[in-house]
């Protein structure tokens, strides 16, 4: 049953919709903002309405794999591990966009959602509202960089996982939330690396 829901949940990560629309819409995301063909830069090109668009069927396809999963009951424990960080591959890896997907930030809030029932996932929309504040605060209002966005999203999900183990979420929970973590920071290494380079 994992290797079935693993396939299922990868599967449903690969659907690259906001790259579609974008297509239908005849613009190619790749040539928009950093070139992630994912729902930000389908709301630079086609706009505010496609773009929440494409963040709700990004958000709804690490979704329901996992709540149907969930649900079932046919996988528990440990064995969520490899489906759930499959959805958020898939998004990463897309055969249908040459193995180059996006950066997963709402399928990762997707997958939290059908797994907890919403729970992480508004807790890490908490932790991440608090880094941004905080920075913005230091900045004296001034708006965010995408690399700071990227170091946000990644701190995020470490935070996250700290605050799993705080409010006593079984070890799978955890453990996802590091390997959620080690994706995001792949997802975001270019932008992570030029915050390195910043603070030389």
């Amino acid at each position: 049953m994992i290797f079935l829901w693993t396939i299922v949940a990868f599967l449903a990560g690969s659907c690259m919709f906001s790259y579609w629309i974008g297509r239908m819409k005849r613009h190619n995301l790749k040539m928009y903002g950093d070139g992630n063909p994912g729902a930000i830069n389908l709301w630079k090109a086609a706009g505010f309405t496609y773009g929440v668009c494409g963040i709700v069927l990004d958000f709804a396809k690490g979704y329901l794999p996992m709540l149907l999963m969930h649900h079932s009951g046919a996988v528990t424990g440990f064995g969520i591990l490899i489906p759930a960080a499959a959805a958020i591959m898939g998004h990463m890896f897309s055969p249908f966009t040459g193995w180059k997907g996006g950066k997963a930030i709402a399928v990762t809030f997707g997958v939290w959602s059908g797994l907890t029932g919403f729970a992480a996932s508004l807790a890490y929309a908490i932790i991440l509202a608090v880094l941004l504040s905080a920075t913005r605060l230091m900045n004296k209002g001034k708006p965010t960089t995408s690399e700071t966005d990227a170091f946000h999203v990644v701190l995020g999900m470490l935070l996250l996982a700290i605050y799993l183990v705080l409010d006593s979420y079984s070890w799978p929970y955890v453990l996802f939330g590091i390997i959620n973590f080690l994706l995001l920071a792949y997802s975001h290494r270019k932008e992570l690396t030029a915050v390195k380079d910043m603070n030389y």
